[in-house]
């Protein structure tokens, strides 16, 4: 396996890992690194999209009681058969619009000035959020209604720009909807599971043709790196939100966005013609 191969594997498994769950796009940022390192053709979408599962395992990891606790109250308590009903619907708007426009949008989106100017609008989004009254009406996951669920869903959805940020828009939905930090970043976490295991293993079918035991090496570097950084990521965020809003991140968004449309305007970097 080629050793520069593998250090691409490496740097998009932890870019992966560390922007999955923090309101500031995994696949925009995946777009770009990939644009540098010059592994954005079919095998390297490919490969953004199988070293997700690494980011789903962390997520899984440090809810791990919880799940097993859903998971084995399914047949007999209601609260569990609730939860499970709300990520149910809540998956299901951004599954029924991927399957209607996702190819589309990888048609027109899927290149650095989109992905910058969605995260340059995206960050003013969070600043407004941020800057209204948030009043809580639910403090916990298991608080929320089915109605509840797919207006976090709907939110979710807007994800399918690239450069929005499927965790942030979920978060920042649930804010405006009346959630707490705390219930809002947890719930962004538990949708990630289906929503991530769907794409990844749709993925994996429409492009098995590209799939090769040659690869393998290179996906278990991207895995592992993904989800390392992934739960380090997790355990940081849940503290950060105790004492934190996410204003910082908005700043980070405008800047960084600000920064590819500069490079490429001035022809610095040499980013994927849009």
């Amino acid at each position: 396996m080629d050793a520069t191969l593998l250090l691409h594997a490496l740097i998009l498994g932890i870019v992966e890992g560390l922007t999955e769950f923090l309101p500031v796009s995994s696949t925009g940022h995946l777009i770009l690194a990939g644009d540098l390192l010059d592994f954005n053709d079919e095998r390297g979408k490919l490969f953004e999209i199988v070293i997700q599962s690494g980011a789903i395992l962390a997520v899984c990891w440090e809810y791990r009681a919880k799940i097993a606790s859903v998971v084995g109250g399914l047949p007999r308590e209601r609260a569990a058969q609730r939860f499970t009903l709300n990520l149910f619907i809540a998956f299901l708007p951004l599954a029924f619009l991927g399957l209607l426009f996702g190819k589309a949008i990888k048609a027109t989106l899927f290149n650095p000035v989109a992905v910058a100017t969605a995260f340059i609008v995206g960050a003013f989004v969070i600043l407004w959020a941020e800057k209204r009254k948030h009043v809580i009406r639910i403090e916990n996951v298991d608080d929320l209604s089915p109605l509840d669920a797919l207006k976090l869903g709907l939110a979710q959805a807007c994800a399918l720009i690239p450069g929005t940020s499927r965790s942030g828009a979920t978060i920042i939905g649930g804010l405006l909807f009346g959630l707490s930090r705390k219930a809002a970043t947890e719930f962004s976490f538990f949708l990630a599971i289906p929503t991530l295991l769907a794409a990844t293993a749709y993925q994996l079918y429409k492009e098995r043709h590209l799939l090769s035991l040659d690869d393998l090496g290179m996906w278990l570097v991207g895995f592992v790196a993904s989800f390392v950084s992934a739960f380090l990521c997790v355990r940081w965020l849940l503290r950060y939100i105790s004492s934190h809003d996410f204003t910082a991140f908005a700043w980070y968004r405008i800047v960084f966005g600000i920064v590819v449309l500069a490079t490429w305007q001035f022809g610095l970097v040499n980013w994927t013609n849009p």
